[in-house]
């Protein structure tokens, strides 16, 4: 019975980072069709009701809060792999520095030859700072992921209140740099590493800026809460997942509101949806929870697990999807498709995904990557192990 519970728990855990990577997707494919959201222009080919409805919706619900989603994710899972090598009595330092290492390599590869901006290589880098704050006491992490979102909120409401950002933000010029992009975006494989490489500064700045610290700050929040194996005992009749869903929707959703009508450019926009994006991803979480826990949710934990628990691979999967789809290495859609319809390729890769994870992990333990940054980890050949040699 322990053994069934345990795997149910696990599964949790892996439906939570498969409905991650949906949402991450969503986000990242928009940066792949086309060069407009990296300029933050507006493309003038799509500017109907449904493209502005289409933006709108992302705005509030999905941009900026499923990679917290991840990296919560990444903070627990990180506090669940020490505790496993105590228990198994292995030296925990060597082998999660030899996991970061690859995760910066790999990190660097994506972010240069699959898809503009990458996040592997950002975990790496804070998850050295991770490392060293593993023994801290709960109380001491929190007190400094609250302290990280205090000092955003001073340097963005000092940032709204005295600082002209339209001097930054010219819409002509936003226009003309975004279809050269696209242009770029929808030629030959030099051209798209141009691009992915010139926007390594821009990105580099939203990472300083905010979503570095931020990736800490859930970073801390997931190691505390595997510490406590919050994921682990909960069920869908907590009174505590009904009042994060109430609260996180409420001030999610309202925060999200301001974003979307402010626009990316709008600091104090920016600002609320920073502050706000922690109550809905949590909204998110106590929601899929309770789903999953109830007397038909089974079925989608194990629907979206299989993802998650391949979720490198799957990340990876879609820049190498995206890429074939937009670019000239592949179709070359770059600019040729509507907000719409690029949600509606997000949903489908997915979907693919989704299958592929249920038929791979049907005959083996690992995904194709995962195999690959175990073997770097544990500093042994690479191994995929099938079901039948595992047991």
């Amino acid at each position: 019975m322990s053994q069934v519970l345990d795997r149910t728990r696990i599964q949790d855990i892996d439906a939570l980072r498969g409905f991650a990577l949906l949402g991450i997707l969503v986000v990242n494919i928009t940066f792949a069709a086309s060069g407009f959201p990296i300029h933050l222009a507006q493309n003038p080919a799509y500017d109907s009701w449904l493209d502005h409805s289409v933006h709108w919706l992302s705005s509030v619900f999905v941009d900026m809060k499923f990679y917290l989603l991840f990296s919560f994710l990444f903070g627990y899972s990180f506090q669940l792999q020490m505790q496993a090598a105590q228990r198994a009595g292995a030296a925990f330092r060597p082998r999660i520095l030899r996991r970061l290492g690859g995760l910066f390599v790999l990190g660097a590869l994506h972010g240069v030859f699959l898809i503009t901006g990458d996040i592997l290589s950002v975990y790496a880098i804070i998850g050295l700072v991770l490392l060293a704050m593993r023994r801290v006491k709960d109380r001491t992490a929190l007190l400094v992921a609250g302290g990280i979102y205090a000092y955003l909120f001073i340097t963005l409401a000092l940032a709204a209140l005295f600082v002209d950002t339209t001097q930054f933000t010219d819409p002509t010029t936003a226009v003309a740099a975004a279809q050269e992009t696209t242009a770029n975006l929808a030629g030959s494989f030099s051209d798209v590493i141009g691009e992915h490489v010139r926007a390594l500064p821009t990105y580099g700045l939203s990472l300083l800026t905010v979503q570095g610290p931020t990736t800490l700050a859930a970073f801390l929040v997931g190691m505390v809460a595997g510490r406590r194996r919050l994921l682990q005992n909960t069920h869908g009749a907590d009174a505590l997942l009904r009042l994060i869903q109430l609260v996180g929707f409420a001030i999610g959703i309202t925060g999200g509101l301001v974003y979307a009508a402010g626009g990316n450019g709008d600091t104090r926009a920016v600002l609320m949806s920073v502050m706000t994006a922690p109550f809905l991803t949590a909204a998110y979480v106590a929601s899929l929870l309770r789903i999953m826990h109830s007397d038909r949710g089974e079925e989608i934990r194990q629907l979206l697990a299989p993802a998650g628990q391949m979720a490198l691979s799957n990340y990876l999967g879609q820049s190498v999807a995206t890429m074939l789809i937009f670019t000239g290495v592949g179709f070359g859609l770059s600019g040729q498709v509507s907000p719409l319809e690029t949600v509606g390729f997000a949903v489908g890769v997915f979907v693919l995904q989704v299958l592929l994870s249920h038929v791979w992990l049907s005959s083996f333990r690992y995904g194709p990557v995962e195999g690959v940054l175990r073997a770097v980890t544990n500093g042994t050949a690479p191994s995929w192990r099938k079901l039948t040699q595992a047991a």
